[in-house]
């Protein structure tokens, strides 16, 4: 089931960064939603990716606007991720984009940076922020302008397996304190005391990690100005800690790493399939890989959030409202958008379908009404949120090839075909070209 961000399938897309680069060089955003009829009503075309149940959930909230907006219809567009972006680049190409629509990752840079987008301070009118953590907004915020609204928010943490530490006769962490050699350490020990087939830790490598490792040396992955900002000391500090996992048997060798990388649903990883101890991920998936494993699994802060120079989490907006450009109806778009993240009727329905709600009030209400495994995540994004770094930089245009580049290379490091410091320096190389090319 898709939920909240969908970070794994945003971390393996590339096909639809492409075509977005491309066409939006055609055009710009347009909307062609049908234009007023009698009476001054509007249509709203809303288009989104999810699976059936995403879907119902958002008619409902979509119903409930339509009754209090009488005057505004919705035309719903619902579509299935792998097809999502493909599709939405080729309707903004042809100048006929959604009004309204969703958007994760690097893609709202990509979008904005080219003009595809309404500047929300042009209809704040009818679109208010007051409620919404300033963490998340920042993930929809660039070039000095405020271009989408977060679903729900989230955070990288650690998903542990109190199961699997316990067989081991491990003790669980103190995520206050541990660092990241207590983490090599504990999945070490994990691994030494359970069957061959079980993990201290999944191969932690990806540019999430990677981003959040580079944040706690005051770093981080990209620059405010769209470059790189990671050095090679750092990339090659982490391969090195990762490959020596890797050959120790504290993470699974190069050939199942390889492996699972092409086996993003939750079943099929060693956290669902209860053969891992540790996995570094979104807390939004806590409760697929709960279901996929059967196991009460928990969520920890990422190791060296108060050992290192600068915590590196962050509050991550799991998927942003947008509204297109040139939309014929833009104060009727905002009000729409308003209604998704403002209203507690909206979050009766989608509660944390697209992340826990970045409205503080909205979230307040519904807390109640969550089921145990989004409680937890609520709970824990609350309590960190306090704690966590500055608002995540957004990749500049051309760096949603950046998960690529580091899977491809990663791959040669654990195979050791490649050492680290050179991987290092061809992944700086690598993720600059391609930003320059953007």
């Amino acid at each position: 089931m898709m939920r909240c961000n969908d970070a794994r399938a945003f971390g393996r897309r590339a096909a639809g960064c492409a075509m977005v680069t491309t066409l939006l060089m055609v055009t710009a955003c347009g909307g062609d939603s049908d234009s007023a009829e009698a009476g001054g009503d509007v249509t709203l075309r809303f288009a989104w990716w999810g699976n059936q149940e995403r879907a119902e959930l958002t008619q409902q909230a979509i119903d409930v606007f339509t009754e209090e907006n009488p005057n505004i219809g919705i035309e719903p567009e619902s579509v299935d991720f792998d097809s999502y972006f493909d599709r939405l680049a080729t309707s903004v190409a042809a100048d006929d984009a959604p009004d309204v629509f969703t958007l994760g990752g690097a893609y709202p840079r990509e979008y904005g940076d080219r003009g595809a987008l309404l500047d929300l301070s042009t209809v704040e009118e009818h679109l208010s922020l007051d409620n919404i953590d300033e963490a998340a907004l920042s993930n929809g915020f660039f070039s000095g302008v405020q271009y989408g609204v977060p679903t729900g928010v989230n955070t990288y943490a650690v998903v542990a397996n109190p199961e699997v530490f316990e067989e081991a006769g491990v003790e669980m962490p103190d995520d206050d304190t541990w660092t990241w050699d207590d983490f090599v350490e504990i999945a070490q020990e994990i691994s030494d005391n359970t069957p061959d087939d079980t993990y201290g830790a999944v191969d932690p490598t990806g540019s999430d990690a990677l981003d959040l490792y580079s944040r706690q040396r005051g770093e981080s992955l990209y620059t405010e100005d769209g470059e790189v900002g990671i050095s090679e000391e750092t990339v090659q500090d982490w391969w090195d800690m990762t490959s020596a996992m890797s050959e120790s048997g504290a993470t699974p060798p190069a050939s199942i790493t390889a492996e699972l990388a092409g086996q993003a649903a939750p079943e099929q990883t060693l956290m669902g399939r209860g053969l891992a101890g540790m996995q570094l991920d979104w807390s939004n998936q806590l409760n697929a890989l709960r279901s996929a494993s059967g196991a009460p699994l928990e969520l920890l802060r990422a190791p060296g959030e108060t050992s290192n120079e600068a915590p590196g989490m962050w509050l991550q907006a799991s998927q942003v409202y947008a509204i297109g450009a040139n939309t014929d109806h833009p104060e009727e778009a905002a009000q729409l958008v308003d209604f998704l993240v403002n209203s507690v009727e909206a979050a009766e329905f989608t509660k944390a379908d697209r992340g826990i709600p970045a409205n503080s009030e909205v979230l307040e209400a519904i807390t109640p009404k969550l089921d145990e495994d989004t409680t937890v995540q609520s709970e824990f994004v609350a309590e960190v949120t306090p704690e966590v770094g500055d608002a995540l930089i957004i990749g500049p245009t051309g760096s949603t090839e950046t998960p690529f580049i580091l899977e491809r290379l990663n791959d040669e490091v654990l195979f050791g075909r490649v050492g680290t410091a050179d991987a290092a320096s061809q992944f700086v190389e690598r993720v600059a070209e391609e930003i320059d090319q953007g």
